[in-house]
């Protein structure tokens, strides 16, 4: 490829990446205007604007509330976990080199459940349920990563399989946690919690969870082109200088760190980490330098309006969890039917 066409692909891409960025921010201040109680998006602005131009009318204690202490907390946090699990999903993508991988099929969700599950059955803090999510969601990835070199670490499926393997022992484990819970108190908590919803947002939530996406994410990012290198091959990797083991492992711990936060203060939210990168992918590209970066804006935005149909559709909030599933296993079922068209290529 010459220079020319080099420089007009950057082009391209950094102007994708800024009209992503310029709806990530409409549709997140339009949201803050959507619900029962229904603001228009200029009255939206004129409150987030006040403080540095008064606005026109007097500002309300209800608007403000609903504004600042309902919607924010709730759109920050829809934000912070679908960007953490759309880059969670792109970066375990490259690593593995299998686009039929994420969160959800690589059995790290699964194991962040019993993990919290588990801090709920024992009364642990929050501090100690996202500990637990983290610790269970990367011993997941540890037991996925062993059984498919196990099994044939060459074979586009074998991960698939390890990952439904592990995510099943894991489910196992999470129900019998339900079994063992007081059925008046804790049962509840964890079966609303399971099935994933920011309605309990608040801002100690948005604290719990913007650290650990903010820094992983951030470093995941930086590790960007390494993941090209990764997605090419081991082998060329190490003929590259790349510590593959090292830098593979490294990249789990962070992957595992974002999904037990998200798991921590929203429960289970499917599907994220697969669909997304690929949504990346068909815009910008395969380059892990941007496709990146895009994959966490479209999943911000993603579930920023999956979460507004979700408490907009009907008269009592639908949970996330069974949305992002209605659209993730029809999209999963394509990318498999595809592998297998492909003669288990790749990805």
């Amino acid at each position: 490829m010459s220079e020319n066409a080099i420089q007009s692909a950057r082009r391209s891409a950094g102007i994708v990446l800024v009209i992503l960025a310029c709806i990530l921010l409409l549709v997140a201040v339009a949201s803050l205007g959507i619900g029962r109680f229904d603001i228009p998006i200029g009255r939206v602005v004129e409150i987030l604007l006040d403080p540095l131009i008064p606005a026109t009318t007097p500002i309300s204690a209800v608007e403000q509330n609903v504004i600042f202490t309902v919607r924010l907390p709730r759109i920050l946090l829809a934000m912070f976990a679908g960007s953490g699990l759309a880059l969670a999903g792109a970066a375990l993508q490259g690593v593995f080199r299998n686009p039929l991988v994420g969160p959800q099929i690589m059995g790290v969700s699964s194991g962040a459940a019993f993990g919290g599950t588990l801090a709920i059955l024992l009364s642990l803090p929050r501090a100690g349920l996202l500990g637990t999510s983290f610790v269970f969601g990367l011993f997941a990835l540890i037991l996925v990563y062993g059984l498919n070199s196990l099994v044939a670490r060459r074979n586009i499926l074998a991960l698939v399989l390890a990952g439904v393997v592990i995510s099943g022992f894991f489910g196992a484990l999470v129900s019998l946690v339900q079994y063992l819970a007081d059925t008046e108190d804790k049962l509840p908590t964890m079966v609303f919690w399971l099935l994933g919803s920011f309605a309990t947002a608040n801002h100690e939530k948005i604290v719990l969870i913007g650290p650990p996406v903010l820094i992983a994410g951030g470093l995941l990012l930086a590790l960007r082109w390494r993941i090209n290198l990764l997605s090419v091959g081991d082998e060329d990797a190490r003929a590259l200088g790349v510590q593959v083991e090292r830098l593979r492992w490294l990249i789990l711990t962070l992957v595992a760190c974002i999904v037990a936060a998200q798991v921590a203060v929203s429960g289970i939210i499917g599907w994220v980490g697969l669909v997304v990168p690929h949504i990346a992918r068909m815009l910008i590209g395969p380059d892990h330098r941007v496709m990146m970066p895009a994959s966490v804006l479209i999943g911000g935005l993603y579930l920023i309006i999956i979460d507004d149909v979700a408490r907009t559709l009907t008269g009592t909030e639908i949970p996330l969890g069974i949305l992002t599933a209605l659209i993730g296993t029809p999209v999963f079922a394509i990318l498999l039917r595809h592998s297998q068209a492909g003669g288990g290529s790749r990805g």
